[in-house]
């Protein structure tokens, strides 16, 4: 076993076809004398220690043994490393140097006993590939959505959060979120910022999540959401103006709007009925008409010629006039500040 760790540990240098990876993060210089190291599946308990300069690694594969910890020193020393795979050990923590890994751009820890995760991974600003799954957390850091700005895909199946921090909507070079099978109440109101997000699924979180915010059909970019076996009775009318949406799981909920005889005709189905709903003005007093100032914004909706009722805007009343009618004395005077603040409807025939 020893010799083959030794093997392993003198491996070629990195190869061509994996040098293309890594030119974004590192000089030519550099990127001849990085090497990649697997170690993985050997059944180790602890890490041997390296024959070689930790800063010529870029990528660290760890996957598949018994490790429960990883050296605060190790970690430190892992300057150009791109890669780092751990998934399938004992870890119950992860270093707080991982922070110094300003390289970093795919963590995997899946498969480990983890609760926490350090503050300092903030600090790994160029990652874009997060795997925490089946791991035992209940909370993330607060404030990382703050500062993972080139996260493109979070995944935390299989985990034990309650909530995802508010600065999660911050993410907005997220593509994929994937927070099924986790134990999650609600998710954050202002998710209109995740511009880029294509793929979010928070099935399976059963009992506990029993709504989805409204602010749901301003994710533009979606294309699958799977909110499927959740306590959820109602569907946003915002999501029916998701043009790019493609595929929609709600099985295994108590779905009261749509009824299930609307869900059974399939996402187009749907789509009609909440904008049919949406268009029809039944709005909450507060929240659902603070959105429709934002979904018009965003060109959720589609102002079409003809029949009043086929139209899919909220528009004024007798919107046939004229500018120059508009603009005559008759309707000048309702828009002086007295018949503006007055009971008196002067948008009616």
């Amino acid at each position: 076993m020893l010799y083959e760790q030794q093997q392993r540990l003198q491996q070629p240098l990195i190869n061509t076809s994996e040098r293309s990876k890594y030119n974004n993060s590192n000089s030519i210089e550099e990127v001849e004398r990085l090497q990649i190291i697997d170690l993985s599946g050997m059944s180790l308990d602890s890490l041997p220690n390296p024959s070689l300069n930790l800063a010529t690694i870029c990528k660290l594969d760890l996957s598949n043994n018994n490790l429960q910890n990883i050296p605060e020193s190790l970690t430190a020393r892992l300057l150009n490393i791109v890669v780092l795979d751990v998934h399938s050990n004992q870890l119950r923590s992860l270093p707080n140097s991982i922070g110094c890994l300003s390289k970093l751009k795919l963590l995997n820890v899946s498969g480990n006993l983890l609760h926490l995760l350090p503050k300092t991974i903030e600090n790994c600003r160029a990652l874009e590939e997060l795997n925490l799954n089946f791991n035992k957390l209940i909370q993330l850091p607060d404030t990382i959505g703050y500062e993972l700005l080139n996260l493109k895909k979070l995944s935390i199946n299989s985990n034990k959060l309650l909530y995802l921090p508010r600065s999660t909507s911050h993410l907005t070079s997220l593509r994929v979120l994937d927070a099924r099978l986790n134990c999650l109440r609600s998710l954050p109101e202002d998710l209109e910022n995740l511009v880029n997000l294509e793929i979010l699924n928070v099935s399976q979180n059963f009992q506990y999540l029993d709504s989805i915010p409204y602010s749901i059909g301003l994710l533009l970019s979606l294309v699958e959401l799977d909110i499927s076996y959740n306590k959820i009775k109602s569907l946003p009318d915002s999501l029916g103006c998701l043009n790019k949406l493609q595929k929609l799981c709600v099985e295994g909920n108590p779905l009261c709007s749509p009824p299930p005889e609307v869900v059974e005709h399939g996402l187009h189905a749907v789509k009609e009925y909440l904008c049919s709903k949406m268009n029809a003005g039944q709005l909450s007093p507060v929240k659902k008409k603070s959105w429709v100032g934002k979904l018009v914004k965003y060109g959720t909706f589609n102002v079409k010629n003809g029949p009043r009722e086929e139209r899919e805007a909220f528009i004024l009343p007798d919107y046939n006039r004229s500018v120059d009618g508009l603009a005559s004395p008759r309707y000048m005077g309702m828009f002086s500040p007295r018949r503006l603040f007055s009971s008196r409807n002067y948008f009616t025939n």
